[in-house]
C-alpha cells in the first residue's frame, strides 16, 4: 500500500482538483483506493459524492486513533455505482488483470471541519502520528491519497508522517512557484526531524493555460528549478471543472472529448506518480531565478 499527500502552500491551485482527478483515474484502473479528506473544507468528500450515514468522519477518527476502527467508518464513493453503471472501474492494476467480476473499491475517510482543531503549527511528536494509527487499519487499499489542507500546519504535517511520498500541486505563477519551492524545502527538513523515509513524488503542474506566455516562462523556470520531479503530463485548465464536481461526478464519467482527454491526462500521471523510478528519490531545489 502507497500512502500519497497531495499538497500545496498556496490555495486556489487545484490541489483537491488533482487529488479527484487522481482518484478517478485509480478507480477506473481496478486499484482498490482510499481518499483522506483531511482539508477541513471537505470539498473531496463533496466532488466524491458521499452520503455517510453515521460513520466517524476523519476528525473524529483522529480524536481516538486506536479506538477509531477505519473499516467502520470509511464510505463508498458515489463514483463507484457510476463506473458500474458505465461497466468501467475493473481494468488493470499494476499490470495484473482484475477479474470482471471484482467489485471497484473507492472509499473515503470524510472531511470535516472538525478537523480544524488539530491545524496549529505546534502539534507534538504524538499528535503528528494520529493519522498513521487510523490508517494502520487500511489494509484492504493499495493506494491512499490524503487531501491535505494549503498550508504547512499540523494537518500537512500529520499527513506526511503517515505517508510514503509527497506530491505537490502548483499552478505555474510567480506565487505558486515559490510556495512550492518552500514546500519542497520543508519536506527536505521534516524528513531530517520526523520522516526519514518520506519522499516527494513529484510536482503536479496544473490549470495551465496553453496561449500564456507567463505560465510557458513559469513552467520552463519550474524545469529548471525542480528537475525530473516535474511531473509529466502537466494538467491543462479546464472550463467544465466546477460542473463536474458540483454534479459529483469522476472526470472519467463525464461526456465530451475535453473531460475524456483530462481522463486520459490523469490515467498517465498516475503511472508516473505511482511508477517507483518515475523521479529522483529524494530531489534537489535549486535557486529560483528572477525574471
Amino acid at each position: 500500500m502507497q500512502v500519497v499527500s497531495i499538497s500545496s502552500l498556496k490555495g486556489g491551485v487545484g490541489k483537491t482538483s488533482v487529488t479527484t482527478g487522481l482518484a478517478s483515474a485509480a478507480l477506473a484502473a481496478g486499484i482498490p483506493t482510499l481518499v483522506v479528506d483531511l482539508d477541513p473544507h471537505a470539498d473531496a468528500s463533496t466532488a466524491l459524492g458521499v452520503s455517510p450515514d453515521d460513520q466517524l468522519d476523519i476528525g473524529r477518527m483522529l480524536r481516538s486513533p486506536r479506538r477509531a476502527h477505519l473499516a467502520d467508518n470509511v464510505v463508498p464513493s458515489g463514483w463507484v455505482e457510476h463506473a458500474r453503471i458505465n461497466g468501467s472501474g475493473n481494468g488493470r492494476t499494476n499490470g495484473r488483470a482484475q477479474s470482471g467480476t471484482a467489485p471497484s473499491v473507492l472509499d473515503v475517510a470524510v472531511g470535516s471541519a472538525y478537523t480544524g482543531i488539530y491545524d496549529r503549527p505546534d502539534l507534538g511528536r504524538r499528535d503528528l502520528r494520529r493519522l498513521s494509527a487510523v490508517l494502520a487499519g487500511a489494509t484492504n487499499y493499495e493506494l491512499v491519497l490524503v487531501d491535505c489542507p494549503p498550508s504547512l500546519n499540523g494537518l500537512t504535517r500529520m499527513a506526511w508522517s503517515a505517508s510514503d511520498k509527497v506530491t505537490l500541486v502548483a499552478e505555474p505563477g510567480l506565487f505558486s512557484v515559490a510556495g512550492t519551492e518552500r514546500t519542497m524545502r520543508a519536506i527536505q527538513l521534516f524528513r531530517q526531524e520526523f520522516a526519514p523515509k518520506l519522499s516527494p513524488a513529484g510536482i503536479v503542474a496544473n490549470r495551465v493555460r496553453s496561449g500564456s506566455a507567463e505560465h510557458t516562462f513559469r513552467l520552463s523556470e519550474m524545469e529548471s528549478m525542480f528537475g525530473e520531479l516535474l511531473l509529466s503530463p502537466h494538467i491543462p485548465e479546464q472550463a467544465n471543472w466546477q460542473q463536474i464536481q458540483g454534479a459529483a461526478h469522476s472526470i472519467h464519467h463525464w461526456p465530451g472529448d475535453s473531460a475524456k482527454n483530462a481522463a486520459g491526462l490523469f490515467d498517465t500521471l498516475l503511472q508516473n506518480l505511482l511508477h517507483p523510478n518515475g523521479v529522483a528519490p529524494a530531489g534537489t531545489v535549486r535557486n529560483r531565478s528572477q525574471r
